[in-house]
């Protein structure tokens, strides 16, 4: 081991910069590759490296291999080092395919697991220019990309990306000032997309670029970053990760879209097919309603992401069915105005114990032209609210499955099949499919009885006016409400339906096995509340199935104001 601080690089063993490449192998496991002036490989993780490889570089005589600055001022700390590797890559379509690029302008490749090396840079290229990056078709064993960067040989502000399909005999240009990316944007990076073929990402001195006929042609992938230069793109799990020079890192989750654009959808709807749904805690909001405070990173919504494109806006609403995996419906979404609820339309109380309902407004849909992302948060429609608000966004979390969603905009129609997986994290922990359908279950029994006391309460409420001429059955009708509706009071103690909200939200609130007690704290809680509704059934008589048929499918255009101080 020799440092490189304050050796010049002529008179370093190994010429290690100190940004000095490495690379892990696709396709053996604890090999990986480090560049000096040769590229080094370890077979063991790191215990012991062997040389593989002659100098990749250039080295040309009298290139400035000193320190800087030197003789006055002396600045030797490893990134003064100009002849060394720069850029490593395995391919992952065939072992023993191994690409290297220098930061002196150099291309080679060897197919047999370094035994031999062949010399391959690009042609007509003046000589010098840092190798950036090297990348690999994964399927296709000849096929290779270069970005080359060469502003820093005397200011040449030339995009220079390469493709070869034939192990670097040839090379085309994929950049020629005119096919997309400007004749003096400077080239950082290119990078394949693994699961679609032709399609490329590459990263310039000012931004992003997208191609999707394997460079022949390139459009702007900027969005909404900064234009900063764009140091190195990875694909992952289908997400695009990026980084750039001093200004953050970036991740456009979900690129699986960009798999199905094809000519022959423009101008057309389309309904994209979900990628897998990760069951992951999330709050109850039935759609993508989170909010973000800046300065903090910007993190997706929990659920299932469905993506939509309208070629203009819809001239009538648009809807999104939720479907299990037999069809049976789970909810809907629209773009319709929802109806105006009064600060007043709050039948079923406040909740300060459970903390489980958010009663925000749903979440809409945008129709206008455009691609879009909505986001299922894998619930089920809530509990009975009110008039106005007959599903509330607490329903229980889907069980992992097969689900569908189908858009509806216009004539157009279109269904897509997704799937919903869980947690690792929870599966880990020993929690299986029938533990979080037990769970399931569960939740949606206990979610019934929530509805069913929020509309014994709502019955209370709006009785007390109608009542207001018949002490004796108001004072019965007090009597009941106070061991059903906890005072408004902070801290009151609670009553029947705060026991049963509170016993939905410690079960909807974590995916986990049901314990007996949840089950038996249901059984005691539901033989009170028949027992409170029997009771307010006698009290109200006929009353009672009127304010139903009023309440739960009518038309009532208020619920009475809270008086539970009456």
């Amino acid at each position: 081991m020799q440092s490189l601080y304050g050796n010049a690089g002529s008179d370093q063993i190994y010429r290690f910069q100190r940004v000095a490449p490495m690379e892990v192998s696709p396709n053996e496991a604890h090999v990986a590759y480090y560049g000096s002036q040769y590229l080094h490989r370890t077979k063991d993780g790191g215990v012991t490296w062997e040389r593989i490889s002659p100098d990749l570089t250039a080295d040309p005589p009298g290139a400035p291999q000193g320190a800087s600055g030197e003789p006055i001022t002396r600045d030797a700390t490893g990134e003064e080092i100009y002849s060394t590797l720069y850029a490593i890559k395995e391919s992952a379509a065939a072992k023993g395919i191994i690409w290297t690029g220098s930061n002196d302008g150099l291309v080679h490749v060897t197919r047999d697991d370094g035994k031999t090396w062949t010399d391959v840079t690009p042609k007509g290229l003046p000589p010098g220019g840092r190798v950036q990056n090297i990348d690999t078709d994964p399927h296709k064993p000849g096929t290779a990309y270069v970005a080359i960067y060469r502003f820093l040989n005397g200011g040449d502000f030339s995009p220079y990306l390469y493709r070869t399909d034939d192990f670097g005999k040839s090379w085309t240009l994929l950049t020629d000032g005119a096919n997309g990316i400007a004749k003096d944007e400077p080239t950082r990076v290119i990078r394949v997309d693994p699961d679609r073929s032709g399609l490329l990402y590459a990263g310039t001195e000012f931004g992003m670029y997208v191609s999707f006929d394997n460079g022949a042609h390139w459009q702007s992938f900027q969005l909404n970053m900064p234009a900063t230069p764009v140091t190195d793109i990875k694909v992952t799990h289908g997400d695009l990760q990026i980084s750039t020079q001093g200004r953050s890192f970036y991740i456009l989750d979900n690129i699986t879209p960009l798999h199905e654009l094809t000519p022959d959808l423009a101008g057309k709807a389309h309904l994209f097919k979900p990628r897998e749904a990760i069951r992951t805690p999330s709050p109850g909001g039935g759609g993508d309603a989170i909010a973000h405070y800046p300065p903090s990173p910007t993190y997706p919504s929990p659920g299932a992401g469905i993506d939509y494109y309208l070629p203009q806006t819809a001239s009538g609403d648009i809807t999104l069915e939720i479907l299990d995996g037999s069809g049976k419906h789970i909810k809907s979404f629209t773009s319709a105005e929802p109806p105006a609820q009064k600060p007043d339309d709050d039948a079923a109380g406040s909740d300060d114990e459970g903390g489980f309902r958010r009663n925000r407004a749903p979440v809409r849909l945008d129709k206008t032209a455009g691609l879009h992302r909505f986001t299922w948060d894998l619930r089920y429609p809530g509990s009975w609210v009110s008039v106005t608000n007959p599903q509330g966004p607490n329903g229980p979390v889907a069980v992992p499955g097969t689900y569908k969603v189908k858009l509806t905009a216009g004539d157009y129609t279109s269904t897509q099949t997704f799937t919903v997986k869980e947690d690792p994290r929870i599966t880990a922990d020993g929690i299986t499919t029938a533990d979080l359908q037990e769970q399931f279950n569960h939740n949606m029994q206990v979610l019934g009885l929530v509805s069913e006391v929020n509309k014994s309460v709502a019955r209370i409420k709006v009785a007390r006016a109608k009542l207001a001429g018949d002490p004796d059955k108001l004072a019965k009708l007090n009597a009941l409400a106070s061991h059903m509706i906890t005072p408004t009071t902070r801290y009151s103690k609670p009553e029947l339906q705060t026991h049963i909200t509170y016993l939905y939200s410690m079960t909807t609130a974590t995916d986990q096995k049901i314990g007996h007690d949840a089950v038996e704290r249901y059984d005691t809680l539901k033989k009170e509340f028949d027992q409170r509704n029997a009771e307010l059934k006698a009290i109200l008589g006929d009353q009672f199935a009127d304010l139903g048929n009023a309440l739960f499918p009518g038309d009532v255009t208020a619920v009475l104001a809270d008086d539970d101080n009456q």
